[in-house]
């Protein structure tokens, strides 16, 4: 059983037009307060970013936000968080997220959603770290990704057990659930972790 006392959600700075996804941020803010489970996120207090942040705090849940200095006006901070981080760039951003985090989640959002999301997910193939990565298919957004990854399987460009590093379920509680119970079966590609 993983011990999951953070998790990094990886997001939309919009909110896109599915109300039902709107929803799921904001249920997956209050289930993470209600978890006590801090919420590290890119620190915007607009689009689905901020609904996952408003509704953590405002249930009583930790926020750590996580932004590069450039950035800071672009994606509009969010000031009410418990915990404000200013990096120097993006990949220092995203390093320390890892760092900060015990698991990760994935809503829906744009190139730089999927482009956190698979970063995290190389470093877990790369056996950088163990960490589990979760992806909420609200409303079926993912079906199209998830197609595409068996696609890869299937063609032989992916191990079935590299997409097994990523873990998709629709309902909130039964992804967590498979997050806290996930076991990795790979070795790492190419790194031993004593090499990290």
């Amino acid at each position: 059983m993983n011990k999951i006392e953070s998790i990094c959600v990886f997001c939309g700075s919009s909110e896109g037009k599915d109300a039902a996804i709107i929803e799921q941020a904001t249920q997956l803010g209050k289930t993470l307060a209600k978890r006590k489970i801090t919420l590290v996120y890119g620190a915007s207090k607009i689009g689905i970013m901020g609904k996952v942040a408003h509704a953590s705090l405002e249930n009583g849940g930790k926020v750590v936000g996580i932004i590069p200095e450039f950035l800071k006006l672009k994606e509009i901070v969010h000031l009410g968080l418990d915990e404000l981080i200013t990096t120097k760039n993006m990949h220092d951003r995203k390093m320390l997220m890892q760092e900060r985090s015990d698991a990760f989640i994935a809503l829906p959002g744009g190139f730089g959603t999927l482009e956190e999301l698979f970063e995290i997910i190389t470093w877990s193939q790369l056996g950088l770290h163990h960490k589990p990565i979760g992806l909420l298919n609200t409303s079926g957004f993912y079906d199209h990704l998830i197609a595409l990854l068996k696609e890869m399987v299937r063609q032989g460009f992916l191990k079935t057990a590299n997409m097994e590093l990523l873990i998709v379920d629709e309902d909130i509680e039964s992804l967590l659930h498979k997050m806290e119970t996930f076991e990795p079966t790979i070795e790492a590609k190419w790194l031993k972790l004593e090499q990290t």
